[in-house]
């Protein structure tokens, strides 16, 4: 698995660097401390697997950043960790095609999941964005979550957590059968809620079944 950073902190690049080892020990790791360095390393580098990348870096503003990534990118999939938690970032963000946003200030276990979400297709939301905010209007609300709608993006991971929760299984029960932690099959929970437009496990069995997924 060949991974870039991009983040002009060494020491987070260097920790988020010994997070990906663990999730997978061949993990080869470039790091960037800029825009420009992480399009360089684009250039020469072919076939990278996943780009995690800072909104917040000097040379560039991170809009015109994160369009230059996503020109260079190739088949890589690319995630946003930052400080900020602002809605229009993720929505702008997810808008630009990331396939997550995971903030810094996120526990060691959330990230690692977040992370090995986004690695097997899925796309990671923090729970601030599924959750409703008083100081949002209702169009706000709705654009921060429109990227994610009708379950046609449902990974096959996705699909069969959703298979195991029409069987009535607890997310326990989910994470020994598929072999992944239980903050996992949360995350993956999270996903397919939000792809089939559902608030909870019931209503996403009714709306999964309306659409055939079940």
């Amino acid at each position: 698995m060949k991974v870039l950073i991009a983040d002009d902190h060494a020491l987070f690049r260097d920790g988020l660097s010994m997070q990906l080892e663990k999730l997978n020990a061949d993990s080869v790791v470039f790091q960037a401390g800029s825009f420009s360095q992480a399009l360089k390393i684009l250039s020469d580098e072919k076939k990278l697997d996943l780009i995690i990348v800072d909104l917040d870096m000097p040379d560039m503003s991170w809009e015109e950043g994160l369009a230059s990534i996503r020109q260079n990118a190739g088949g890589a999939r690319y995630v946003i960790i930052s400080a900020s938690e602002n809605p229009r970032d993720i929505r702008k963000s997810l808008e630009a095609g990331a396939s997550g946003y995971i903030p810094k200030r996120s526990e060691p276990k959330i990230l690692a999941s977040a992370l090995q979400l986004v690695l097997d297709g899925g796309t990671y939301l923090p729970p601030s964005v599924l959750e409703p905010n008083p100081a949002l209007s209702g169009s706000e609300r709705n654009s921060a979550t429109a990227p994610v709608s009708n379950g046609k993006n449902l990974t096959p991971r996705q699909l069969q957590v959703l298979s195991f929760v029409a069987q009535g299984m607890s997310n326990k029960q989910i994470a020994y059968e598929i072999g992944v932690s239980e903050a996992t099959v949360k995350l993956h929970i999270n996903a397919l809620l939000r792809s089939v437009g559902a608030t909870n496990r019931t209503q996403a069995l009714i709306m999964a079944q309306k659409m055939g997924l079940i």
